[in-house]
């Protein structure tokens, strides 16, 4: 039984990629499902799908994306909160990743967002990730 979806799903993703995989499988989860849109839509990952396992189980396979060298676009990733010890920031001290060019994955009330957009929309939120 995994208690921690989000640290899962990054492990997951880190061991991926260090082996070197084109996809791996996460449970699926809302929390996982909006973190994967975020790195979606900032160009981490390919893509992801949700596939229906049956018995009312489903996951969500991630296509991992790399550079045309063969270095995972994803270098770091790290949970900042965890179910333990919630971590929450304003939108004035959100975190910067590699100085902008990673991101912090926020979950605010708006929604869950890059770091970036959270200061745009001027909310804070718990920090979930970092990814770089």
């Amino acid at each position: 039984m995994i208690n921690d979806h989000v640290s899962d799903m990054i492990a997951r993703i880190k061991n991926g990629q260090r082996a070197g995989h084109r996809m791996v499988s996460v449970t699926a989860s809302k929390l996982n499902k909006s973190v994967l849109e975020v790195l979606k839509r900032e160009g981490m990952i390919e893509g992801f799908d949700l596939v229906d396992l049956g018995g009312g189980k489903s996951e969500i396979r991630v296509g991992l994306k790399y550079y045309s060298s063969g270095r995972p676009v994803i270098s770091r990733a790290s949970r900042v909160s965890s179910p333990g010890c919630r971590r929450y920031y304003g939108a004035d001290k959100l975190p910067r990743v590699s100085s902008g060019l990673g991101i912090s994955i926020v979950s605010t009330s708006k929604g869950v967002m890059a770091d970036h957009e959270a200061r745009k929309a001027r909310v804070g939120g718990e920090v979930i990730a970092l990814f770089g």
